[in-house]
């Protein structure tokens, strides 16, 4: 395998256009627990071009109902880009807050328990903070968010770094 470079600004670019509407080539997840790893996915989607096709622990989206778990569950979504074994589809490592980029991935925890949020940073500004990181979601919309905004109880930052071909 091939590791290709990452298209951020395409991600980015998805993001902002996408941030309060929904693309109708994909199913709308508010009502069945949040669109927000939906969301994220789209836009990963949008700057790598490539799925993986591997049944339960692939990253894909066919439909509603055929799809991987690691495109709509936050949990899923981090081990699948953050897996050991090579295989096709994007690849991410987990990084410090001051390591990211534009089109690389935010999750949050709200409360003791799993994490539950997963926003794609759009900006980062300077000095690296939780006021100067903006980010676009879905199931609350936002766009240009900055991170200070929501309730946090712990973040995890998710860095892209390519996908294989």
């Amino acid at each position: 395998m091939t590791l290709q470079p990452y298209d951020r600004q395409a991600a980015v670019s998805y993001a902002h256009r996408w941030a309060y509407h929904r693309n109708p080539d994909f199913y709308n997840f508010d009502e069945l627990g949040g669109d927000c790893t939906n969301f994220a996915s789209q836009c990963l989607y949008a700057g790598t071009g490539v799925m993986n096709y591997t049944p339960t622990f692939g990253w894909y989206y066919n439909s509603q109902y055929s799809r991987a778990p690691a495109w709509t569950g936050v949990p899923f979504f981090y081990n699948f880009l953050t897996r050991k074994k090579e295989g096709p589809g994007p690849v991410g490592v987990e990084t410090s807050m001051e390591e990211v980029q534009p089109g690389d991935f935010v999750q949050l925890r709200f409360v003791p328990g799993p994490f539950a949020h997963n926003p794609v940073i759009v900006a980062v500004g300077s000095p690296i903070s939780l006021d100067n990181i903006l980010v676009a979601a879905h199931t609350e919309d936002a766009d240009y968010r900055p991170l200070s905004t929501y309730p946090i109880a712990q973040a995890r930052f998710l860095h892209i770094l390519g996908a294989n071909h």
